[in-house]
């Protein structure tokens, strides 16, 4: 018969064990998003641009990396890296640890299931949920990138001369500006993410395997086909997102209006600017971040 000191030892190691995936979920998607950053940031730059910039400038997507390369050369693909290097392990680690988290959430509340997988539909609530903390801490690292990623003149000095400018110009309502457009991005985004990869996950995984034994060209698909499915849908608030983060004060009391503007100027088609670069970086950068996530849990499995 179990005694009350073996009881209490079963909750202990059962604590112990949430703490450890929680630790691991946070660990392998801080390591997964700095592998992101290197592989896409080129890509966002441009991205970015695009989105930003006034009729004419560019004629498209290769024309930014023309005039970029001749400009600054290759260091000028990586300017604006530093916020996202800085904040991408915050970020990427919440995110992760976010998800794991919402999954638990999902299974506490569901007691009496009939099955120990979740849905299609619970795993899309648990990556959207993943993104309500997660944007606390990107809505300002993007704010700073993307003012760094148009300041093709060099008027800051770097992330915290840009920073600075932007505290001065607005206290934290400034460096928080396009808080609202990033959870609309991130939220369906999100859902998106981590269900196309758990789907396709399943879908690679053999039969009467794990999912979490799975090669390393599978992961790198699963992982690419994630971003391909969260970028399908994000172009439209990340476009809003962008103009709203670059645009000097008060051209924009909101998202709505910053999107009835961009309509009225530029068209609809304005909404999708940047969707080449975007749905270019998607799957290189995110198959290199769960390739990250699931090496940095094999790690931790392995000596912990």
């Amino acid at each position: 018969m179990p005694t009350q000191s073996d009881s209490a030892s079963d909750v202990e190691a059962s604590q112990g064990s949430a703490l450890g995936d929680q630790v691991k979920s946070f660990l392998a998607g801080g390591f997964g998003g700095v592998c992101a950053v290197l592989v896409g940031h080129p890509f966002d730059l441009t991205k970015t641009r695009l989105q930003t910039a006034g009729p004419g400038v560019y004629k498209g997507a290769v024309d930014v990396v023309k005039q970029t390369l001749a400009r600054d050369g290759i260091t000028g693909l990586y300017r604006g890296i530093v916020p996202p290097l800085l904040g991408v392990t915050p970020i990427f680690a919440v995110s992760f640890w976010a998800y794991d988290t919402s999954k638990a959430l999902i299974y506490a509340v569901t007691p009496n299931r009939t099955s120990k997988e979740l849905s299609l539909g619970e795993l899309a609530a648990a990556g959207f949920l993943s993104a309500v903390p997660t944007t606390a801490i990107t809505a300002p690292v993007e704010r700073a990138k993307v003012v760094l990623q148009v300041d093709i003149e060099g008027k800051y000095k770097g992330v915290t001369d840009a920073m600075r400018h932007l505290y001065k110009e607005g206290g934290l309502r400034s460096i928080f500006r396009g808080t609202g457009a990033t959870l609309a991005r991130d939220g369906p985004g999100s859902a998106a993410y981590f269900a196309a990869y758990e789907v396709t996950k399943k879908a690679l995984t053999p039969a009467g395997g794990s999912p979490a034994d799975l090669n390393l060209p599978a992961v790198i698909l699963a992982g690419g086909t994630a971003g391909v499915a969260m970028w399908a849908i994000a172009i439209p608030p990340d476009v809003l997102k962008s103009r709203l983060q670059s645009a000097p004060t008060g051209t924009y009391s909101g998202m709505m209006d910053c999107a009835r503007k961009t309509i009225a100027v530029d068209g609809v088609g304005a909404l999708w600017k940047g969707f080449g670069p975007a749905m270019a970086r998607a799957f290189p950068a995110n198959a290199a971040t769960f390739l990250g996530v699931e090496a940095t849990k094999k790690l931790w499995e392995q000596f912990f």
